[in-house]
């Protein structure tokens, strides 16, 4: 594990936010110029009053959206909570879970933001330039930025502003659902971002990859999905 994570714990909010904007300085938002063979979605799960956090990573054949493989852990964190700072909490658990995958996917979307923050440094954009993977964020409330209310279909989307800078999209991802907030993470534009949360949608308000991942973690939390990396054959899909 990266030895500035273990530390996080440590941290002052000052510190944090110094972190922050050394993180932000690693960010690339250049479009992606590589074919999706796989994209992971993740999530965790803690209580906010608890140190104790599950955290998980599902991998998905792009192609037909099939879970093939996930990885669990249980962690703790004593970082407080802080809006605007989750990803303290969050990203060290995050990043043991992908460190047990011996295949890294080619995307990641994770539960949260990415330059749609106050900083730009949602958890996606932290997580992605803590690992230089091409990620993404889907969240389920806005934090920052100006929206109006995209069109009831799916697919319909506006766009969230910070002053006169696009930093996302308010995406209707289920007909007559309330929109998620997708925003880029890392080493994807804008429009990478929003084509990828709408090729992913189905049939559920959150898109297939953070679905999965907040589905897996709920198992691995009540017992019935033990900690680790597991690949799945087709016969054990869910």
């Amino acid at each position: 594990m990266n030895e500035n994570i273990l530390k996080y714990d440590e941290l002052n909010l000052a510190e944090a936010k110094a972190i922050q904007s050394e993180l932000r300085d690693k960010i690339n938002l250049v479009p992606l110029n590589v074919p999706i063979q796989t994209i992971a979605g993740a999530d965790i799960s803690l209580n906010r009053f608890s140190e104790i956090i599950f955290a998980g990573i599902v991998i998905l054949r792009y192609a037909d959206l099939q879970p093939i493989g996930y990885s669990l852990i249980e962690s703790r964190t004593r970082f407080p909570y802080v809006p605007g700072f989750l990803a303290f909490r969050e990203v060290p658990a995050l990043v043991q879970a992908l460190e047990q995958i011996p295949l890294k996917p080619d995307v990641l979307m994770l539960d949260g933001h990415g330059i749609a923050h106050p900083r730009s440094m949602g958890i996606a954009t932290h997580f992605g330039a803590l690992t230089g993977m091409a990620t993404l964020g889907c969240a389920k409330n806005i934090l920052f930025g100006k929206w109006q209310e995209p069109g009831i279909q799916k697919g319909d989307f506006s766009p969230i502003m910070n002053k006169e800078e696009m930093i996302g999209y308010a995406l209707r991802s289920k007909l007559k659902t309330n929109p998620v907030f997708i925003s880029p993470g890392n080493r994807m534009s804008l429009k990478d971002s929003l084509d990828i949360a709408i090729r992913c949608a189905g049939n559920y308000r959150l898109p297939e990859p953070t679905r999965r991942a907040h589905e897996f973690v709920n198992l691995f939390r009540t017992g019935k999905l033990k900690e680790g990396y597991h690949e799945l054959l087709p016969q054990t899909l869910f």
